[in-house]
């Protein structure tokens, strides 16, 4: 058995689904969320969540779902988070009411609220939520949470189901002056692998996001790419908001908990890469294992994919994002897609 050779720093964001229970159908979902677990944490084994990342120095939690506002002890679970002086984003659909939500967000006080958008139109956002009225519904909340000057942030998943809508979505995004962040889609959970991103397309995306960051940053607006956008391109600039790019974060700064309490190092991963559950370990245990999470902090030797095993900067870049690899190939080490290859191959 592999082991790790140092003890881990502390996780810097914890990506923690609170509850698989939604009100939409997105084509996109990788829990394929719908109806709720019965194995989901109760509030007290949340709340113990809560105080055991705070002991491991977690700087970090983003709740997510299925949809945060639909388990009924979101904001106790939230004011646990903010009273262990964890920083806490929430990432919602906004498909709620803003008169239920926004007066607990007010007293909470969110780092961070961000909002699924993935469409400029109703044509398009509802097609891809899978309920029509999505659209209007999660403008009014973002416009509304906007207007209490909420910390609003925007995430678009990207596919072929909407990537001739980036033009449409950034100007609807710098009209309504948002954060945004935009991510690639994997098919995992329900996402049908046919409507991924081309290469071609996924280069275009990191151009457009490069040429879209100075305007953006002239209105004093972020937009950063999910950092499984790059590697290593010569020619465009690192998009993600790491500073550099040394390979998958799973396990070595980020940490997923799913609802019913497993543990991995990225909430996307199957369970195959499940290190264990809440509710028989300790977080700390865990993350401090030695023998835990060794697809991202040992070194790697023979391991490496076809895509990668070549490569220069496979040591450092580990074979790219874990998910996408194992989505994409079956295996990690080998992820579909990278700029520096599809640079060397086609561009350089």
């Amino acid at each position: 058995m592999r082991r790790t050779t140092s003890r881990p720093k502390p996780p810097e964001i914890t990506v923690w689904e609170l509850t698989r229970k939604c009100n939409l159908k997105c084509m996109h979902c990788g829990s394929n969320a719908g109806p709720t677990q019965k194995q989901e944490l109760s509030t007290a084994e949340a709340s113990q969540v809560c105080r055991d990342l705070s002991t491991l120095g977690c700087k970090g939690i983003a709740l997510m779902g299925g949809e945060v506002f639909l388990r009924n002890d979101w904001s106790v679970i939230s004011k646990e988070i903010k009273d262990q002086q964890i920083i806490l984003s929430i990432i919602s659909n906004g498909y709620v009411s803003p008169t239920r939500i926004l007066p607990l967000l007010t007293k909470i006080e969110p780092d961070c609220l961000m909002i699924g958008l993935d469409g400029a139109t109703a044509e398009i956002h509802d097609k891809i939520r899978g309920i029509t009225g999505a659209f209007t519904k999660t403008m009014t909340f973002i416009r509304s949470a906007k207007k209490i000057q909420l910390p609003v942030s925007i995430i678009t998943t990207i596919h072929k189901g909407n990537f001739k809508e980036l033009p449409k979505l950034r100007d609807l995004v710098l009209h309504e002056e948002l954060n945004w962040q935009i991510q690639e889609a994997s098919p995992i959970g329900r996402f049908p692998r046919q409507l991924m991103l081309s290469e071609k397309e996924y280069y275009a995306l990191g151009i457009f996001i490069t040429a879209l960051q100075k305007t953006m940053a002239k209105k004093q607006l972020s937009l950063v790419g999910a950092h499984n956008l790059g590697f290593h391109s010569k020619i465009l600039p690192n998009l993600s908001s790491y500073p550099t790019w040394h390979g998958c974060y799973a396990g070595k700064t980020v940490l997923g908990i799913t609802s019913s309490g497993d543990v991995k190092g990225c909430l996307a991963l199957p369970d195959e890469y499940i290190e264990g559950n809440v509710r028989k370990k300790k977080i700390s245990d865990l993350w401090n294992d030695p023998t835990r999470f060794v697809y991202t902090r040992t070194p790697i030797t023979q391991s490496f994919g076809s895509n990668c095993q070549e490569c220069p900067h496979r040591q450092n870049c580990k074979g790219g994002c874990t998910t996408r690899s194992h989505a994409t190939t079956g295996i990690p080490h080998n992820d579909s897609h990278c700029f520096y290859r599809i640079e060397q191959r086609d561009i350089l």
